[in-house]
């Protein structure tokens, strides 16, 4: 076992832990907010501020941050540091499933102040309230075997998100931004100014959750997908699902092919699936255990849209490792980490047809993780051409998020920036998101790279 492989192997077992440190990892489970036997409506005291014990600071991991992001951030990374510190303030966001009933839910959301992230549209004809199965996504290790539902265990149950919310971080008053414009989309998602916990669902085999706890900076990369009905889709580094949720509340691809060679993670997904996604809709979807490194192989150009996102040191759980050996491993991997990165992503563009497009993202704020790996596939990857999401994402959710630019600017300074934008090209390469007082989202890293045809 060649040393790249042995570290996504153990990738893998990292990422078993991280749903616990972060929401984007989406890993939901405990008291449920609607009793599906008794179809309680959620009382309005239920959603409540976070409380959690605290957690286990591993000072190596920060030292490490703070010699490289003081560096790379600037002025940025102070602000980002105390956010990344206090758990306390982070926000959640609250996709609805668009296959359950959820108009109790949408009710009280609004009612505690959630507000809707995206312009809604109507989607008729796409509840459902029957069983849920995934008995049919298909297990695509060496031949096609049915992956059977009785192989999903449970989750442990998961309280990582009752945190106390913080009165010390306030909206900053920022430059008016360009609304938010989409595709029309079903996607439906409710975000709030503090970091108020809306209660989880428990999962029950057989019945549809109705809504998925996650960090609002993780339905980029989909938006940056742009994934349209009838599209073949990829997302190469499935587990545990949060982003392949995403896209079928999105769209109704032909196929969307979620690939994690991880057995523990794999079935980690399936149940994900199996939870927010009817039988009518699951025969669209197929499960894949293969390696990532080599996927783009075995299935050359079959694929319209990708999807990389990718294994990589995850800031906000990092900074809680285990111990001080853990920490101590994790950095010494980190080191590592660009490389396997660079291989997943050319076996995206291999798998992914002439005209079709890959989404590489990340969830650190490291730049070797990031631009230096886009740009590093770039180099080597003729056929490969950067898609500026400037003014596309930034610039359009800049009343939700931070971003970073390389001019030492953010969003805010937005009158600058348009004397400046046009000179400067490094966010060709993707966008950052960085995690700020009052818009704690983030960290997430996104690139969109189109194959030439």
């Amino acid at each position: 076992m060649g040393p790249i492989f042995q570290l996504y192997h153990r990738w893998g077992i990292f990422r078993l832990t991280k749903f616990k440190l972060d929401p984007s990892c989406n890993c939901h489970t405990g008291p449920s907010v609607l009793d599906v036997n008794n179809q309680k409506r959620i009382s309005s005291n239920q959603v409540t501020k976070k409380s959690k014990k605290g957690k286990l600071l591993c000072q190596q991991v920060l030292d490490s941050f703070d010699q490289q992001y003081n560096q790379e951030l600037g002025p940025l990374w102070p602000l980002a540091r105390e956010v990344l510190l206090d758990p306390h303030s982070w926000q959640y966001a609250v996709m609805l499933n668009r296959f359950s009933t959820v108009t109790d839910i949408t009710q009280t959301l609004q009612s505690q102040g959630f507000s809707t992230f995206l312009p809604q549209v109507d989607a008729p004809g796409l509840v459902y309230n029957g069983p849920s199965t995934v008995s049919n996504l298909k297990n695509q290790a060496g031949n096609d075997s049915l992956l059977q539902t009785h192989c999903i265990s449970k989750c442990p149950p998961n309280d990582s998100h009752d945190q106390l919310g913080s009165t010390s971080h306030m909206f900053v008053p920022e430059v008016p931004s360009p609304s938010v414009c989409f595709p029309s989309t079903s996607l439906q998602c409710y975000i709030h100014t503090y970091p108020l916990r809306f209660p989880s669902q428990l999962h029950i085999p057989g019945q549809l959750k109705q809504y998925y706890l996650l960090n609002a900076a993780s339905l980029l990369p989909v938006l940056a997908l742009k994934v349209r009905d009838g599209e073949k889709i990829l997302d190469l580094c499935s587990a545990p699902g949060g982003k392949a949720l995403v896209i079928m509340q999105c769209a109704t691809p032909e196929l969307l092919c979620c690939n994690e060679p991880d057995p523990h993670r794999q079935k980690r997904l399936a149940k994900t699936l199996e939870s927010f996604l009817p039988q009518s809709v699951t025969n669209r979807v197929i499960l894949s255990a293969q390696d990532g490194r080599y996927f783009g192989h075995s299935e050359v150009g079959k694929y319209d849209k990708v999807l990389v996102d990718a294994p990589c040191s995850n800031d906000r759980s990092w900074l809680y490792s285990q111990n001080n050996q853990q920490g101590e491993q994790r950095l010494k991997e980190r080191a590592k980490l660009p490389a396997l990165q660079a291989q997943l992503l050319k076996s995206a563009l291999s798998a992914v047809r002439p005209g079709g497009v890959v989404v590489y993202s990340t969830c650190t704020l490291s730049s070797s993780e990031n631009y230096s790996v886009v740009k590093t596939v770039l180099k080597d990857c003729p056929e490969a051409e950067p898609e500026d999401l400037w003014e596309e994402l930034a610039v359009s959710t800049s009343k939700y998020f931070t971003f970073f630019n390389s001019g030492g600017h953010t969003l805010h300074d937005w009158p600058l920036l348009q004397q400046n934008i046009m000179s400067c090209n490094h966010h060709r390469l993707g966008i950052l998101v960085v995690p700020q007082p009052g818009k704690t989202w983030g960290p997430m890293f996104l690139s969109r790279i189109k194959k030439k045809q």
